[in-house]
């Protein structure tokens, strides 16, 4: 069976060496030394002077729409997981859309600008599979109008936008770390910014609000354990050679699919240097598409139509137009694409694209 991803686990040697510090000093959750630690590297890694680890990118998200106090109306967007609006609404927020960048897949100011009014509290958009353009553009438009722009960078990790990490952009970013990303700590989730007092105010919010038994806010319990963030550790020492491979694989599929016309390879900005998380095609139809998954799964080989649904069809919203999503979201297609994906896997897999489109 080949699937859209397969998880990256180290050697079990490399963890039971963590576990036995684990056993040894007796702590397993409750902000513990590996927790701190990991939360340092990833500074290191990226840059950015606070990393709040959290339990999943999920309450990252809601974490920070509660600590900036975002309420009403908040323009986001229709092309991504159910996460980035569901965050929204749990958070009593009424999420109003803004379309896509038919090339990028992201919002950028011009779409953004279009349901722009004076009752908006906040920007939440998504950098789609790590893409993204024109930030400075949309930064200077939330400082005019004084309001909080967060970045969804869940499928950003090792993503760099003109020389630094996609994380230091906007109030605050937040990132994925579940197990079907490059780098994962199995669950989990962080949130980048580079405002220390909203720093501070997030590891009190993810904490019950608490430091020892003084309690200074109404928070939650978004903390992690010392066993997800060994396996950060662990994985972050094996970050380049998991991109380098596939790197290497997608570097195979567009070899091999470049000469199919009717297909059209997904287009990175050119300030990006992507992190190759996933391999997305978009196909000429979506009965075309239906026709390659049908046929693909037949051999035990299992893409994933991601982003679909278009956020803004949703069945529990009130639906808002967004021409270009929709179109996208019911033909774009992911190929499967890890760290052990096999040469002759991704052959198979062209081969039947180009026999069947």
């Amino acid at each position: 069976m080949l699937n859209v991803t397969k998880t990256f686990l180290p050697s079990l040697s490399e963890y039971s060496q963590y576990l036995e510090r684990i056993w040894a000093n007796g702590q397993v959750t409750n902000e513990g030394p590996f927790v701190k630690e990991l939360e340092n590297e990833l500074v290191k890694f990226t840059g950015v002077k606070n990393v709040i680890y959290v339990s999943n990118g999920t309450i990252a998200l809601q974490l920070l729409i509660k600590a900036l106090k975002i309420k009403d109306k908040v323009i986001t967007t229709p092309f991504s997981y159910c996460a980035t609006t569901n965050s929204l609404i749990w958070e009593g927020c009424e999420p109003i859309f803004a379309d896509i960048n038919p090339i990028s897949l992201t919002c950028e100011l011009n779409t953004i600008s279009d349901v722009m009014t004076d009752d908006i509290n906040a920007i939440l958009t998504t950098h789609v599979y790590g893409n993204a353009e024109g930030l400075e553009l949309v930064e200077e438009h939330c400082k005019q109008r004084n309001i909080p722009l967060i970045f969804d960078g869940a499928h950003c990790f090792g993503v760099n936008y003109k020389g630094k990490s996609i994380f230091n952009y906007g109030t605050a970013s937040t990132c994925s770390f579940h197990a079907t990303k490059i780098f994962h700590t199995i669950e989990g989730g962080a949130i980048f910014t580079n405002d220390d007092l909203l720093a501070d105010k997030l590891r009190l919010l993810k904490s019950f609000g608490h430091k020892g038994d003084d309690y200074f806010l109404a928070g939650i319990n978004g903390k992690t354990s010392e066993f997800h963030a060994i396996m950060g550790l662990i994985n972050l020492k094996h970050f380049q050679e998991i991109k380098n491979h596939r790197k290497i694989s997608s570097e195979l599929y567009d070899e091999l699919l470049n000469s199919n016309k009717k297909i059209t390879i997904f287009k990175w900005g050119k300030y990006i240097e992507k992190n190759y998380s996933y391999y997305p095609i978009i196909l000429p139809s979506e009965e075309i598409l239906n026709t390659l998954v049908a046929e693909l799964q037949k051999q035990n080989i299992f893409p994933r139509r991601y982003f679909y649904p278009s956020l803004n069809t949703l069945p529990f919203l009130e639906k808002q137009p967004c021409i270009q999503s929709e179109n996208i979201a019911n033909r774009i297609l992911c190929l499967p694409l890890s760290a052990e994906i096999l040469k002759e896997e991704i052959i198979q897999v062209c081969n039947i694209i180009n026999q069947v489109i």
